[in-house]
């Protein structure tokens, strides 16, 4: 941004509108400094649109992942100046469809400040962002270089563009928009695209329908032997996609889940093989006992029709929804069936000669090759991704039933070929076996999921937290105090691989949940539970913070409209934790936190998230409890603080620090002192 800056400022071209560079932190911190900006600083009302620079990973190309909402403009802007271009709808819609757990400044422009924007971001080696391998050295000067002449070159058309000014008289509906290989960008309104859609769906339509209604003939009966096809393939896939669950649910069970993690080729091997060997022998075994005395170069049609099906109903089921990713169907459908019509007549005449195959392959080139950069797009950030998405995702067969997908789309009009060709059991035995090596030496774990290579490393993410917890009841009484060290690890091997290194970290200290607190009685920094419910309690002495924290109830009075309203005073760190849970026959009708309204975590638990500055003064809210039946003796609610010490010299303990220094090479600890006390009331 600096550079950019540099660049804006020496340019003698006048600019039409003024540009605020916000070098804005606390992202971590729940996005609270863009949120400061757009809902409190005077400049907001006169921002029109942002560009907002993010990282889920180290260098690489920058790809445009969000725009808008509803300012196609923008996307033009994008479109005609951006030098290196990697944008794609796909990407957006992923992201938006909160499958990627993550978050940006871009919302919170977007929803508080109702600003359109485009939203960028690294996401080449995600396996090394937010550890200590995250450095600036590791980032290509190319990557910089291209980032910044495609930034710079956006910011100065929207900088003289007339359209900013009255941007939202341009607000008009979702744009369609990708890359063709970095080199230019296509983009056209998503009704347009709806257009284009149902005008692809409608040539299938002709195309299958002339060959449906065809007279039958004496061997053949087309409309048949195409709905047998259909569900033979869809047999494939199914069997396919049940085979390699089976295999990734066997090696999740024995404890060499991530095994590809460090080797992705191992992936492939072991599922992606898979998926084609089942999908040809499916097809092999239907050749061979259904389609008896069936001209094999019918057959090559019959399933290139049923291909062509399936694509276009995904077609139109994605257009119906309204997914601007429908274009890719689109060109799934669209590059087939000119292929198919343009060498129909070479096939009926000569069959599958050299001519016809490549002509054939010419045909397929520019959705296969477009397809494959979208697929590395994908892997490229997912895997990283499994490495901190939990203990409670099983990452393999997260993998695996994605690599199955996209092996029985790219594989979609080659099946033809298995009706075509004289044998497939070369291809077979040639599949089985090198899924069967490569099954054989994930299961024996030769393949160790992590990695300390400076030049390549794949670390494993582990949370340590040294705690002193003290649980108060309903008459103010301590009935329970413990201190430990709170260990999670953030993928699904857990501690297996730690505890060789570490023996006292083992299943025996496996944290045992308090279920009469909220969020199970630990101090979450965030409330990501649910996606780690296997963690490690391993016994420390107390410990004693130089800056205690100091949590108590300063009124208790009832509302005219028989509520209890509760005012608490914090005082404590930087950052705390608050956590809520209702007793049955109560409920949390509003408090002084937010828009006043109360929003549950997943699991019923309220959670908020409190920082301040070096200098603050004591936190005071309410809360409002609702009594829909009578009192209870155990009291009306649970409510708990954790203060988290992540910095300076409370962040450290000596037990914390001998912890860190057992833990192997290839081991990223995140380490830091928390206290956490709970009251009834």
């Amino acid at each position: 941004m600096l550079e950019v800056l540099r660049g804006m400022s020496l340019s003698s071209e006048p600019l039409q509108h003024a540009v605020v560079f916000l070098f804005n932190g606390a992202e971590e911190n729940v996005l609270q400094a863009s949120h400061g900006f757009i809902t409190q600083h005077p400049w907001a009302s006169l921002i029109r649109a942002f560009i907002n620079l993010e990282a889920a990973g180290v260098g690489g190309k920058e790809l445009v992942f969000q725009t808008g909402p509803e300012n196609p403009w923008l996307v033009q802007a994008y479109v005609s100046a951006a030098k290196h271009p990697f944008a794609s709808v796909v990407a957006q819609e992923v992201f938006q469809s909160g499958i990627i757990p993550s978050d940006t400044d871009f919302r919170i422009y977007r929803d508080f400040g109702n600003i359109p924007g485009i939203d960028l971001a690294f996401i080449e080696n995600g396996y090394i962002y937010h550890t200590k391998y995250d450095t600036a050295d590791r980032i290509l000067i190319d990557s910089i270089q291209r980032a910044g002449d495609n930034i710079l070159a956006v910011l100065k058309y929207l900088a003289t563009s007339d359209m900013l000014a009255s941007s939202s008289e341009y607000r008009h509906g979702n744009m369609v928009f990708f890359d063709v290989f970095g080199l230019l960008v296509i983009a056209y309104p998503s009704r347009v695209g709806s257009i284009i859609n149902y005008m692809v769906v409608m040539a299938v339509v002709v195309y299958l329908g002339k060959k449906l209604l065809q007279p039958r003939h004496r061997n053949a009966d087309y409309p048949r032997d195409f709905f047998c096809g259909l569900a033979i393939t869809f047999i494939g896939w199914f069997t396919s996609l049940v085979t390699v669950l089976i295999i990734a649910v066997f090696i999740s069970l024995i404890g060499q889940s991530l095994s590809w993690y460090n080797h992705f080729y191992i992936a492939v091997c072991l599922y992606g093989a898979a998926t084609v060997a089942k999908i040809i022998l499916i097809h092999t075994l239907a050749k061979r006992f259904y389609y008896v005395n069936v001209s094999n170069q019918y057959l090559g049609e019959v399933f290139f029709d049923t291909s062509l099906f399936v694509h276009c109903a995904f077609l139109v089921a994605l257009t119906y929804q309204g997914f601007c990713s429908a274009f890719m169907s689109a060109i799934w459908v669209a590059f087939p069936l000119l292929t198919k019509l343009c060498v129909y007549k070479d096939f009926k005449k000569h069959g599958a000669q050299g001519r016809f195959i490549a002509l054939y392959l010419l045909g397929l080139f520019i959705p296969y090759i477009y397809g494959l950069y979208l697929i590395w797009a994908v892997f490229e950030m997912f895997t990283p991704i499994l490495g901190r998405s939990g203990s409670e995702i099983p990452p393999d067969i997260v993998l695996a039933a994605i690599l199955a997908v996209c092996v029985m789309i790219l594989s979609s009009y080659f099946i033809k070929f298995i009706y075509l060709v004289n044998s497939t059991k070369t291809t077979m035995l040639t599949l089985t076996l090198v899924c069967a090596i490569s099954f054989l030496l994930v299961c024996s774990g030769a393949f160790f999921p992590y990695s300390s290579n400076p030049a390549n490393p794949k670390p494993k993410r582990v949370f340590l937290q040294h705690m002193s917890r003290t649980f108060h009841n309903l008459e103010g009484n301590v009935v329970k105090r413990d201190s430990g060290i709170w260990i999670n690890g953030f993928d699904y091997t857990g501690m297996s691989h730690i505890t060789p290194h570490i023996p006292e970290i083992n299943d025996t200290i496996r944290a045992h949940c308090e279920e009469d607190a909220p969020l199970c009685g630990f101090p979450w920094y965030l409330p990501v539970h649910f996606l780690v419910r296997k963690n490690w309690y391993l016994p420390a002495p107390e410990i004693s913070p130089r800056n205690p924290a100091h949590f108590r109830l300063l009124s208790k009075e009832k509302t005219p409209w028989d509520s209890i309203k509760l005012t608490f005073e914090a005082t404590g760190p930087s950052h705390m934790s608050f956590y809520v849970r209702t007793h049955k026959g109560t409920t949390l009708s509003q408090w002084s936190l937010g828009n006043g309204t109360p929003v549950t975590s997943r699991g019923g638990d309220y959670f908020v998230f409190y920082s301040h500055g070096l200098q603050a003064s004591a936190w005071q809210f309410w809360i409002e409890v609702q009594q829909v039946s009578e009192e209870q003796p155990e009291g009306m609610v649970t409510v708990a603080i954790a203060a988290h010490y992540l910095s300076g010299e409370d962040k450290r303990s000596s037990q914390l620090d001998a912890l860190k220094e057992k833990f192997p090479d290839w081991a990223f600890p995140s380490a830091w002192v928390c206290t956490y006390s709970l009251f009834v009331f």
